[in-house]
């Protein structure tokens, strides 16, 4: 008789919470204990990365469970060293659980001599050996095609759509789904068609990078609960400002879900005097201490749907069915009553 090789997850030292709950979430629906591949991630004093493996992982299907988010360069040197390891170890799969992906907003050459570096980011993650990658809310869909392995691209808004559902289930009625800006409008959309809400835009227009010259907003949001939805908040400016146009349009309150909480600079300080009531992130990026202590920001957990997809991965089964609601609800079950 064959035998049955559990999948392995290993974690760099970027989100260790989220991959410990990854694993948990496994061991529930496998009936046994899926645990974290026995390793050390460390620096030399000069800040060299070292990896060692305690466990075989010979002919094992492997899953690196690492964001490339802040310190994005030491976090994605992990990811390329420890897939380098596990090839050497003659892994059977390496798969890339990138639950943010870093690099991705240069997706394009915006202007004369500048690098596309989520092309390059590409490149590396294949040339170290990875041979699959599974992630959330790119920036750009089309990241996917940097790529010549296969890549899935997991959605929030199921996630997010529970949410609201719970969280405003007596007015649901008076929600109105907000895009901040026009290239997110597609993002938008497809949150408001899960929770039937309208759809209203607000339109920006810079003067030059971290300035906001202008902001428009297009259809009526007066006597509306609006929900701003984004895939990243970094410094909050353009949130905020976002909120604050809203109520001056006559909205009742403004919420934000945002999928990658990057919160950086002066991003804590902001959302906590902002005019927003509360702000929904994922737990994508480790949440630091001050944001875990800002009272109006919520974190709502990746873990069930990264879980299940990497079960699926493993499996040979459906990433995309985690993409609806049927599917999506029981997995998160005793976290949202829907």
């Amino acid at each position: 008789m064959p035998t049955i090789h559990e999948p392995k997850l290993i974690s760099g030292n970027a989100n260790r919470p989220l991959a410990e709950a990854v694993a948990r979430r496994m061991s529930m629906h496998r009936g046994m204990n899926v645990g974290l591949v026995d390793a050390r991630v460390e620096r030399f004093n000069d800040q060299e990365i070292f990896v060692e493996m305690y466990e075989n992982v010979r002919g094992e299907d492997v899953f690196i469970i690492q964001s490339t988010s802040n310190p994005a360069n030491d976090n994605l040197m992990e990811l390329l060293i420890m897939a380098d390891a596990l090839r050497r170890s003659s892994a059977a799969r390496i798969t890339a659980v990138i639950p943010y992906f870093g690099y991705a907003r240069q997706d394009r050459r915006a202007k004369a001599r500048t690098p596309i570096s989520a092309k390059l980011v590409a490149n590396m993650l294949v040339e170290a050996g990875i041979e699959r990658v599974l992630t959330m809310d790119l920036h750009a869909a089309q990241i996917q095609g940097f790529f010549d392995i296969p890549v899935d691209n997991l959605y929030a808004s199921p996630i997010f759509a529970l949410d609201i559902k719970h969280h405003f289930k007596d007015g649901l009625d008076d929600v109105m789904v907000v895009s901040p800006d026009v290239g997110g409008v597609a993002r938008a959309r497809e949150l408001a068609k899960r929770i039937n809400a309208p759809l209203s835009i607000v339109d920006k227009r810079r003067e030059k990078a971290g300035e906001i010259a202008e902001m428009t907003v297009i259809g009526s949001v007066e006597g509306k609960k609006c929900i701003i939805v984004d895939d990243i908040c970094d410094t909050a400016g353009t949130l905020c400002k976002a909120a604050e146009i809203l109520m001056e349009h006559g909205a009742t309150e403004v919420h934000s879900y945002i999928t990658h909480g990057v919160l950086s600079g002066p991003a804590i300080e902001r959302i906590s005097n902002s005019v927003m009531k509360s702000l929904v992130i994922t737990d994508s990026i480790e949440a630091t201490p001050e944001t875990k202590a800002c009272p109006n920001i919520r974190i709502v957990p990746t873990a069930p749907m990264f879980a299940q997809a990497t079960l699926n991965i493993w499996s040979g089964t459906s990433v995309s069915s985690l993409f609806d609601h049927e599917t999506l609800t029981p997995i998160y079950e005793g976290l949202y009553n829907v």
